[in-house]
């Protein structure tokens, strides 16, 4: 008969590790930090599976040490176990509970997920500074809301602002510097640069992504970003499609920023007006476009030619 392997779910915090050794196993915890995580990572079977969900950075620690360990590791997107739990009708919520539902989910899931791949030192510092950077611009845009309508005399506004686009400077600066010391990021970054929509952030993202993990194919990209449209069929019905968002939201939006910088491109304007004469909203456009310059960056990126936009012009009927 043979061995099953053992599923380990663990719910990640700042401060500890709640760990569930197998969906029918009582929990406990560690502290969340490397030696806590050495001494338990040395107790158990060198076969065994470990998943916890996506946490922004509390997770990281646990995900290098064990991918370090030789571990296969499994970053789940939060989403996914959400539903997951609500459809097996658990009752509460506790990390000990949390952990237990990610445990059974890896268990009965783990053969049609891919294993997590830790990133390089550069690919990490872009992935941070990348993030950082949109949080900047938002709160930046959050500010500006604030003061909108307010008698700004006597206010240091502009200094303020002058403050967040050196900030933003220094850290585009950065970006390049170590998009350079990479020669596959520089090189793909540079043909990423000729898709009309995609400029210097988008292009620094994408590059971090595909030269992190190998996709299949276009479709695979596509998913993973949660661009794909989810269908709502039932019968004859067809329902209205949705994104399935289960990807990078940063990714999302900056997908979305490409489409509608290339919706008002001499070259992409009739593709975008194409698809707006489908019936979609200008939003919904924007995605649409969006998502077609991704498996564009998909076919740049694999290649060695830049983008022809000629293959994205609607044929004249």
């Amino acid at each position: 008969m043979q061995e099953l392997t053992l599923c380990i779910g663990v719910d990640v915090s700042k401060a500890e590790l709640v760990i569930a050794m197998g969906p029918d196993q009582r929990p406990f915890s560690i502290a969340n930090d490397e030696a806590g995580i050495k001494s338990w990572l040395g107790d158990i079977a060198p076969d065994a599976l470990i998943a916890m969900e996506s946490t922004g950075r509390y997770h990281g620690l646990l995900a290098h040490l064990a991918s370090k360990a030789g571990f296969k590791v499994y970053v789940l997107n939060a989403r996914d176990v959400f539903f997951y739990a609500r459809a097996l009708g658990t009752r509460a919520k506790t990390d000990g509970v949390d952990a237990t539902v990610i445990a059974r989910y890896l268990a009965e899931h783990h053969a049609q997920l891919h294993p997590w791949c830790p990133a390089s030192s550069v690919q990490q510092q872009l992935q941070d500074l990348l993030t950082r950077r949109a949080q900047v611009v938002m709160h930046r845009a959050a500010l500006r809301q604030v003061f909108t309508g307010v008698q700004a005399q006597g206010l240091k506004l502009a200094a303020l602002q002058e403050g967040f686009d050196d900030l933003l400077k220094s850290m585009d600066e950065q970006v390049q510097r170590l998009i350079a010391s990479d020669v596959q990021m520089a090189q793909g970054c540079e043909r990423l640069r000729t898709i009309t929509g995609i400029g210097p952030q988008t292009s620094a993202l994408l590059a971090t992504l595909l030269s992190r993990i190998d996709f299949a194919n276009a479709d695979a990209l596509v998913a993973y970003s949660g661009l794909d449209p989810r269908p709502n069929d039932s019968g004859t019905k067809r329902g209205r499609r949705r994104l399935s968002k289960k990807g990078p939201p940063l990714l999302r939006r900056q997908m979305y920023l490409a489409g509608f910088a290339a919706s008002h491109s001499k070259v992409l304007k009739p593709l975008y007006q194409s698809i707006r004469a489908k019936g979609f909203a200008s939003t919904e456009a924007f995605l649409i476009l969006g998502r077609k310059l991704l498996r564009v960056a998909f076919a740049v990126w694999k290649g060695n030619e830049v983008f022809d936009p000629t293959r994205l012009v609607p044929k004249q009927v």
